[in-house]
């Protein structure tokens, strides 16, 4: 491995792609760092034209940054792609559609991977069909370094461990809006709305994979975190809420299954919900929440939201890229309200005698948070598996971002670089 390149970025002229080397060109040096990268994708002009518009907009010279040719649909580009790096960030997303052989090209060469897709079925299908591969090479595949889900994955960790005793369960709330709110343009890329579109219609199928994934049922832990109703008024955050369809608790349930079963800890239950400032937005999630629901179904209903994203998804999401500025106004922050004991019993699987005597809440915040957090939270996880490889699961596989970072000094270096982790109150 010596004649590669620490870090590839594929997929660097798309969208996500662009935000990303910029941070790429930042992380790499900080800290006394010399990472070596490099870009890739299907167009050497695309390519090259990405680097000459980040000179234009920074005065920094990327010119020397090798340029490598791969595409989805030629696999032997996508090995000599991945023969040349140690660690391949992937943005190249749908991840249902192009994610499987960029892993596939991975495991043959022996290079690690990080993404920062979104979605739970194709997550869970590569850890059914790969984890063991990559255990037998001792390549590490981490999913999910982005948005989706590192401030809620990463934030239930942080709670585990500032939570004196044992915590049961957590519910977490996002709250999001722009500051000053209502400029022009969309909040997220096409490709985001495409792959929700897709993960959803195709939720049904979670439960058989599930059962294949994890043919062993969980211990009944008690108390049992239910969820709330569909439309409820929380008292953590004084809001409205509704369920949050993302990826977040099934990233969460698996990195506290993997506790669980490697380290013997009690496995925190979870709901998410996403909270919403004005009876107005709630009305509005309501209705198109409704409408989106109604046509994901069915394919025409499907054609008809990947044709017009804009006016299914009242302006979040449009096939015209969304403005820099507005997305620098973007902020966001996680609530997440835990309860549990503030004794430790000898076994996970010991029951308690009372209730739950103990609260604590957390929270984790930032700007930006589809592309500016996304980028640099894919970037340090590179990083942190390029360089704390002995305080990640042993001997590799394909794992969520809370079970492969939780020993390591990932959450300090995203606190250093612009997510916020805090506990507001313990009692």
């Amino acid at each position: 491995m010596a004649d590669r390149l620490d870090i590839v970025l594929f997929g660097a002229s798309g969208f996500t792609g662009k935000y990303c080397i910029g941070e790429l060109h930042r992380l790499s040096k900080a800290k006394g760092r010399s990472l070596t990268w490099g870009i890739a994708g299907r167009s050497h002009a695309k390519l090259k034209l990405t680097l000459d518009e980040y000179k234009e907009k920074t005065s920094d010279d990327l010119s020397s940054v090798p340029i490598i040719i791969a595409n989805v649909d030629d696999y032997d580009s996508l090995k000599q792609m991945t023969g040349r790096a140690r660690i391949l960030i992937n943005c190249c997303g749908p991840y249902r559609f192009y994610g499987e052989p960029i892993i596939k090209a991975c495991l043959e060469t022996g290079t690690h991977q990080v993404d920062v897709t979104g979605e739970p079925q194709y997550m869970e299908t590569m850890q059914l069909k790969y984890h063991k591969a990559a255990q037998d090479k001792s390549i590490y595949i981490i999913s999910a370094c982005g948005f989706d889900s590192i401030p809620a994955d990463l934030g239930v960790v942080f709670l585990q461990k500032n939570f004196e005793g044992t915590l049961n369960s957590v519910e977490t709330y996002l709250e999001g809006g722009e500051d000053p709110p209502q400029t022009p343009g969309s909040y997220g890329n096409y490709a985001t709305w495409e792959s929700a579109i897709h993960g959803i219609a195709h939720a049904g199928e979670l439960g058989n994979l599930r059962r294949q994934l994890y043919p062993t049922r969980l211990p009944d832990f008690k108390p049992r975190l239910k969820p709330k109703a569909s439309v409820h008024k929380s008292d953590v955050i004084n809001s409205w809420c509704v369920p949050f369809l993302g990826s977040d608790r099934s990233v969460v349930l698996r990195s506290q299954r993997y506790f669980y079963e490697q380290k013997k800890m009690r496995p925190v239950q979870v709901q998410t919900y996403m909270g919403l400032d004005s009876i107005l937005n709630l009305f509005l999630m309501i209705v198109f929440g409704g409408l989106f629901s109604f046509l994901v179904k069915y394919e025409f209903g499907r054609n008809l939201l990947l044709k017009h994203p804009k006016f299914f998804s009242a302006g979040m999401f449009a096939h015209d890229s969304p403005p820099e500025q507005k997305l620098k106004r973007v902020k966001f922050t996680i609530t997440f309200y835990g309860k549990g004991w503030s004794e430790k019993l000898a076994g996970a699987e010991d029951e308690y005698a009372t209730p739950p005597n103990k609260t604590v809440i957390g929270k984790v915040g930032g700007i930006n948070p589809g592309y500016g957090i996304t980028c640099s939270a894919v970037t340090l996880a590179a990083i942190v598996v390029l360089t704390e490889k002995d305080h990640l699961p042993e001997g590799g596989g394909v794992y969520p971002p809370g079970a492969a970072f939780a020993d390591t000094t990932y959450i300090k270096q995203l606190q250093e670089n612009g997510l916020s982790f805090e506990i507001v109150s313990s009692e």
